[in-house]
C-alpha cells in the first residue's frame, strides 16, 4: 500500500507528504581561498624559494584556490589582493602567515587585511613547531655541524613579546632535536644581537667553533646579515631555491589551512 492510499471501506484520510516548491540544487559552502602571506624580499633566490613553497602547497591542496601575497617589498600586497577580482567573488579566505613567529605583520597587518573580506580568518604563523627543528637539524648537518657542538639560533627579531617567546620556544625544540645547548640571538630589534652572542661564545669558549642555525624562512636581507657576522658554521635558511621545499613546511601550511577552516 502506498503512503497516499487509504484502506478500503475506510473514511479516514490517508497521510500526505507535503513538499515545498523546488528551488534548485543548493550549492555547498565553498572552500575558502588560501592566501599564503610572506614578508617579501628583494632577493631573487628568496622570492623563488617562497614561490616554490606556495606552488607546492597548491599541489598538495588540489581543488583549493591558492594565492601568494606579501606584507612588504613585493606585490601583490595582501590588502590589495583581498579587494581584487583575482579572489573568488564572494568567497571567504584563509590567510596563512608564511612567518616564523608572532609579530606586527602576523597580528595587525593580516588582521586588517582579513577585515576587507567577510568571513576571512587568519591562521597561526608557521612556528614554533617541532617539525621546523627537524629541518634546521638537517640544514646544520649540511653546513658541517658536528653533533655535540653548541649552537646559536639566529632569529630575524621582533619587538612583539609573543614573538620573542615563540623564538625561545623554538630554541628549546631545536635543543631537544640536537641534544646540545641552543642560545637564542637576534639579527635586529631584540637582544642579544647575533654579533654579541658570537663574541661572547668566542671569548668564553676559545678554540671551539661557533655554529649558527638560521631560523629564517628564505634567503634575503637577514640571511645576508647573519653571514656578515662570520660564524664558523652557518646553516642555510629553511627554504632553498635550488631544492624542493621541505615536506615539513608544506605540511604545516596545509595543516594551518585545515585547522582554520575546521575541515
Amino acid at each position: 500500500m502506498s503512503i497516499d492510499a487509504a484502506p478500503r471501506n475506510s473514511t479516514q484520510l490517508a497521510p500526505r507528504l507535503e513538499h515545498s516548491a523546488w528551488l534548485g540544487w543548493m550549492e555547498a559552502d565553498p572552500y575558502p581561498d588560501l592566501v599564503a602571506v610572506s614578508h617579501g624580499t628583494d632577493s631573487p633566490s628568496g622570492s623563488a624559494a617562497v614561490l616554490s613553497l606556495v606552488e607546492e602547497v597548491a599541489r598538495a591542496l588540489d581543488g583549493i584556490t591558492v594565492h601568494g601575497a606579501f606584507v612588504d617589498v613585493q606585490r601583490p600586497r595582501v590588502e590589495d589582493l583581498m579587494a581584487s577580482p583575482t579572489m573568488n567573488p564572494g568567497n571567504r579566505a584563509t590567510l596563512i602567515p608564511l612567518l616564523l613567529s608572532a609579530g606586527t605583520h602576523a597580528s595587525k597587518d593580516l588582521g586588517a587585511a582579513a577585515a576587507l573580506r567577510a568571513g576571512t580568518t587568519v591562521a597561526a604563523p608557521l612556528g614554533p613547531d617541532a617539525s621546523l627543528a627537524a629541518v634546521m637539524h638537517r640544514r646544520l648537518l649540511q653546513a658541517g655541524w658536528v653533533p655535540g657542538e653548541a649552537v646559536i639560533m639566529a632569529c630575524a627579531g621582533t619587538t612583539d613579546p609573543v614573538g620573542v617567546n615563540d623564538c625561545r620556544t623554538m630554541a628549546q625544540l631545536l635543543a631537544g632535536s640536537l641534544q646540545v645547548p641552543v642560545t637564542v640571538a637576534y639579527i635586529s630589534a631584540e637582544e642579544p644581537r647575533l654579533e654579541d652572542a658570537l663574541a661572547y661564545a668566542r671569548s668564553h669558549n676559545p678554540g671551539r667553533r661557533t655554529v649558527v642555525a638560521s631560523y629564517l624562512l628564505a634567503p634575503g636581507h637577514f640571511a645576508q646579515m647573519a653571514a656578515k657576522c662570520a660564524p664558523d658554521v652557518l646553516s642555510a635558511p629553511l627554504l632553498d631555491s635550488t631544492q624542493r621545499p621541505p615536506k615539513e613546511l608544506v605540511d604545516i601550511v596545509v595543516n594551518r589551512y585545515h585547522q582554520s577552516t575546521k575541515r
